[in-house]
């Protein structure tokens, strides 16, 4: 669907049709879309996995807790390491498309040896390489999103983009447990599905996402940022006749861009105190006594309040300033700790956490890297998202191997407070080091950018 450009005076967002008058251009590009469908059947055929894997290893194939919990730290880091690769690759070759599908064909390319494998490892090394796919497209397909759309508009297009890839995290474990329910060998079958549709996600991709990478065009007047970035970095691009290379070092050279470094800082900081999901629906379990039989809907439960607030939350930071939502969405988080902290038992308290945490990655998921895209060169977009994505998911699995061992020790209430106050500390700094730069230091980030467009 397109949806109706509402942020952008008619003189920057409009075309004159002969005798029409004004005809306002879509807000979401036809890119953002494709990218959407992408994801979305991709993440239909990852989740279709992830939901049977646990039971598979541990029933199936009898690998103990411990080892799956091994496996599961290899199975996200992995993917958080590759990010910077795969960004450094797409914005060197000049060619997002080519590494986003060397990404998405390699992870459905493992999906099939998932049912020649039979033993921890084989397994180990198809879910490393599948996680080496997904780390090596994030980026690319990230950046494409970014420059096919105008800067006043990011935080709408990856809201569009995320609830169509949340769309897909709703629909996966579904069709997993219906195959499951429906059928004798359910977990090769299981298989066998997700890679047929983690194909279907390539054929989209091949068919329907343009190659081209050029930054979409600037408006005079780009607001609602992160902060003021610098207009000259959120557009610049090389000579289209003669692109000067893309080196390792202009990448490294991204840091000492101030927007992007303090984006960067304030991304660790908050991953390092925002506790996984995981941890967080057992922590609910514990607190509100669900039964086990309902424990694999809670992630379903925080998914459909994503889904529908991704899309709002975005256009909502365009119009108010991506800072403001993205802290409103960390108080958000902070809230829903206090419930699992003090709140007493009632009814409602597991539906008031997990809107409260769907409601936190609306609020995040796709404003952070809207505003890491008004903050870096269009020549180098793939290498900053990667950056910041790749600080803040290493972040986030320090948290988790931190508040594992907290919960071990101290048990699970000071564990969870101690991560309250360490996100409620990390929020206030943030909310300093992200507030809005003064006219002059904005023309200082521009002037910063030159160098490395010039390289």
């Amino acid at each position: 669907m397109y949806l109706a450009d509402r942020s952008a005076p008619a003189s920057e967002g409009a075309k004159t049709a002969p005798g029409r008058g004004p005809v306002r251009a879509p807000a979401v590009a036809s890119t953002v879309l494709a990218l959407g469908a992408v994801s979305m059947i991709t993440d239909i055929s990852s989740e279709m996995v992830t939901a049977v894997l646990p039971l598979y290893l541990i029933a199936g194939l009898g690998l103990s807790p411990l080892g799956f919990g091994a496996l599961d730290g290899v199975y996200n880091g992995v993917s958080a390491l590759v990010q910077l690769t795969g960004g450094h690759l797409a914005d060197r070759a000049r060619n997002h498309k080519l590494i986003a599908g060397i990404g998405y064909g390699l992870s459905a390319l493992c999906k099939p040896l998932l049912l020649l494998a039979h033993s921890l490892g084989p397994i180990s090394v198809i879910l490393t390489l599948e996680r080496t796919g997904k780390g090596l497209r994030t980026a690319p397909r990230d950046a494409l999103i970014s420059l096919s759309t105008p800067p006043e508009l990011q935080g709408r297009a990856f809201g569009v983009h995320r609830a169509m890839d949340t769309t897909g995290a709703l629909l996966g474990p579904l069709a997993a447990f219906l195959i499951l329910s429906v059928t004798v060998d359910g977990y090769d079958a299981v298989f066998g599905v997700s890679a047929c549709v983690a194909v279907l996600g390539v054929v989209v991709l091949m068919l329907f996402v343009p190659s081209g990478g050029a930054p979409a065009p600037t408006p005079a007047k780009a607001t609602a940022t992160m902060g003021t970035a610098a207009a000259g970095a959120a557009t610049a691009v090389p000579d289209a006749d003669r692109p000067a290379p893309v080196r390792l070092r202009d990448a490294l050279g991204l840091l000492r861009l101030p927007r992007l470094r303090n984006l960067a800082v304030c991304a660790v900081l908050l991953g390092l105190t925002t506790v996984s999901d995981a941890f967080v629906y057992l922590l609910l379990q514990r607190r509100t006594g669900i039964g086990d039989q309902w424990f694999p809907l809670l992630p379903l439960g925080t998914a459909a309040v994503f889904l529908l607030l991704a899309v709002p939350a975005g256009a909502l930071a365009d119009r108010i300033g991506r800072r403001t939502v993205f802290l409103t969405g960390h108080a958000l988080l902070l809230t829903g700790y206090g419930l699992l902290l003090w709140a007493p038992a009632w009814p409602a308290l597991p539906f008031l956490v997990l809107a409260l945490h769907g409601m936190f990655y609306a609020a995040t998921d796709g404003v952070l890297p809207a505003a890491v895209a008004a903050t870096v060169p269009g020549e180098l977009r793939a290498t900053g998202m990667a950056l910041v994505g790749t600080g803040q998911a290493l972040a986030r699995f320090g948290c988790s191997l931190a508040f594992g061992g907290a919960w071990t020790l101290w048990g699970t209430g000071p564990a969870l407070a101690a991560a309250a106050a360490g996100l409620l500390c990390c929020a206030a700094v943030a909310g300093v080091v992200l507030r809005p730069a003064a006219p002059q230091e904005a023309r200082t980030d521009s002037n910063r950018t030159e160098p490395t467009r010039s390289a």
